[in-house]
């Protein structure tokens, strides 16, 4: 296991090199430039030909990239060419705990609300428990980000009261938006559950367990549980790095200064720095989330095995 740990961390080099260049590459194909209007108007082109040499874009692709990748080495994403005086490790210095914050609580959220309900939902199959537990799931999916969190602020904020509209930085705060986010991602995890459930306890070594006379709690938890998890482990990897680098619509609404509106700006603003900064910042955390996953498998199942 070590000796594959390594192994994979070692390639994160060259996959993470390769998306940097991918990025690099593909953000400078828009059409269109950092410096092309100043608000409404066109930019003067003495001016633009002005900014362009001063943040080294009139050299060739080849340079540009060369130049980055050094500054990279040296733990330097460069300077952001929409915000004036701020560089892109400022900006996710500042932006990434935040969107960090929002993602795990939405994760503990999600986990704990869709596990055991995936779990009670397939014990339960076709009784009341099993359809309420679907329908609820099929609801929390099909409503999308956008519509349950203002309907959230309409009914916690502005019609009760309990809770503030928007902005973060206390548990209030949260509240909203981490049930935002999280009850989607919850549902999405529950239905799995239930169906990967569903599949292990009609295999053979269920049953055989069950003629041991071993009690149903201890077949479900020690025998069945492991390995309907491994399905909903491996959506987990993605899931993780997805919410903890940001939410783009849930930060919008709830007026949240995450990593998430960063995504988008950046690229409307061809704010190149920052395009291939929050990517391959968004890149580590996939990576490494999809390597905690593939050791998860291995304590799962003890029968996986990495050489």
């Amino acid at each position: 296991m070590g000796r594959y740990i390594i192994r994979r961390i070692l390639w994160f080099i060259p996959v993470l090199l390769t998306i940097t260049l991918a990025t690099f590459i593909f953000v400078r194909a828009i059409p269109g430039g950092p410096f092309d209007f100043i608000g409404d108007r066109s930019m003067p082109e003495a001016t633009r030909k002005a900014l362009e040499r001063k943040y080294h874009l009139d050299e060739p692709m080849w340079k540009q990239y060369v130049r980055y990748l050094w500054d990279l080495g040296h733990g330097d994403f460069g300077l952001s060419l929409h915000y004036k005086n701020r560089t892109v490790n400022d900006i996710v210095r500042e932006s990434l705990p935040v969107s960090a914050q929002l993602g795990a609580l939405a994760m503990l959220v999600a986990l704990g609300i869709g596990i055991p309900a995936g779990i009670f939902a397939a014990l339960r199959q076709n009784t009341l428990v099993d359809y309420s537990s679907t329908f609820i799931a099929i609801v929390g999916v099909s409503v999308p980000e956008m519509v349950l969190g203002p309907l959230l602020i309409w009914t916690f904020a502005l019609k009760l009261g309990w809770l503030p509209v928007a902005r973060w930085g206390s548990l209030r705060q949260a509240v909203m938006p981490t049930l935002a986010l999280g009850v989607g991602l919850s549902a999405s995890i529950a239905r799995l559950t239930r169906a990967s459930l569903l599949q292990v306890i009609r295999e053979d070594y269920i049953r055989t367990a069950r003629a041991k006379g071993l009690p149903e709690q201890l077949v479900v938890v020690r025998h069945a549980l492991k390995n309907a998890l491994i399905p909903v482990v491996t959506i987990l990897g993605p899931m993780f790095a997805a919410v903890i680098t940001g939410t783009f619509v849930v930060e919008q609404i709830f007026g949240i200064p995450g990593m998430g509106k960063h995504f988008v700006q950046s690229i409307n603003n061809r704010d190149y720095p920052l395009v291939v900064g929050v990517t391959l910042v968004y890149s580590v955390f996939l990576v490494v989330a999809n390597l905690l996953v593939d050791i998860t498998y291995a304590w799962l199942d003890p029968r996986i095995r990495f050489e």
